[in-house]
């Protein structure tokens, strides 16, 4: 019964180092996702730290890529060093899991007054140039999250590119996709986005910190399985000396 619980053990850890592999590649294509994404919306939030569990969880998923290794080699040889040491790096991979988890909490409730107190500047400073940075990053969430304006399509007559333009319209990437003869102008509104672009944007920030939260919870539980089948793997070798002359290929004297 013993070695049917061990032989099940190895069995799973083996099956999990195998999926340790596949998460280090999610974890860093989650990573990478929100590096992208942040570039689209930097200018809408200026605490970089917010970068801080996305630069964490690319981490780990590197070093996941070698805790596979670790955990292979150890269980197929079930070397008593290797498997606790596969045990001690899940742990403080586990525990920095933990606190991507938090950290990832943490940002997603600042997005929101990071977003309100940063679009205001953003939209005043936009001039309709693809030479201009923020005109840039305004016409591409505009169209990619068909909103206009701050709060709605009406927002854009506060604005000093509106002063300065006076054709009393809002830029063309208000325009919905389907009316082609659509020139912004806000005498023509039923042709605009009717919704904002503050509430979508802190609504797309957040939906990507939470994608951060659940990839780590995720992978986390995944490691704790793994700790566990290791932990059981070196308590029966430790405790039983007839596992032990069973793997050297010893006998009793």
């Amino acid at each position: 019964m013993g070695q049917c619980g061990i032989t099940s053990s190895k069995t799973v850890l083996v099956f999990l180092n195998l999926i340790f592999w596949a998460a280090a590649g999610i974890l860093c294509y989650v990573g990478a996702y929100v590096f992208i994404t942040y570039d689209d919306y930097d200018h809408f939030f200026e605490d970089v730290y917010t970068l801080i569990p996305a630069v964490v969880i690319i981490a780990v998923g590197a070093l996941l890529f070698i805790i596979g290794l670790i955990g292979c080699c150890a269980t197929i040889r079930e070397s008593y060093c290797g498997l606790a040491s596969f045990v001690i790096i899940l742990l403080l991979v586990f525990m920095t899991e933990v606190a991507v988890v938090v950290l990832g909490y943490i940002y997603r409730a600042k997005v929101e007054d990071e977003v309100n107190n940063s679009i205001k500047k953003v939209y005043d400073e936009y001039n309709g140039t693809n030479s201009n940075a923020q005109s840039r990053a305004i016409d591409y969430v505009q169209r990619q999250l068909q909103c206009c304006g701050i709060h709605n399509y009406s927002d854009w007559q506060y604005t000093r590119w509106f002063e300065e333009t006076k054709n009393y319209s809002a830029p063309i990437s208000c325009c919905k996709p389907n009316i082609y003869s659509c020139t912004g102008s806000l005498t023509h509104p039923e042709d605009l986005y009717q919704e904002g672009c503050e509430a979508l944007v802190v609504k797309k920030l957040k939906e990507i910190m939470m994608y951060v939260i659940w990839t780590a919870l995720t992978f986390a539980a995944i490691q704790m399985l793994g700790m566990l089948c290791a932990c059981v793997v070196l308590c029966r070798r430790s405790r039983d000396p007839a596992y032990e002359l069973l793997i050297t290929g010893g006998t009793y004297a």
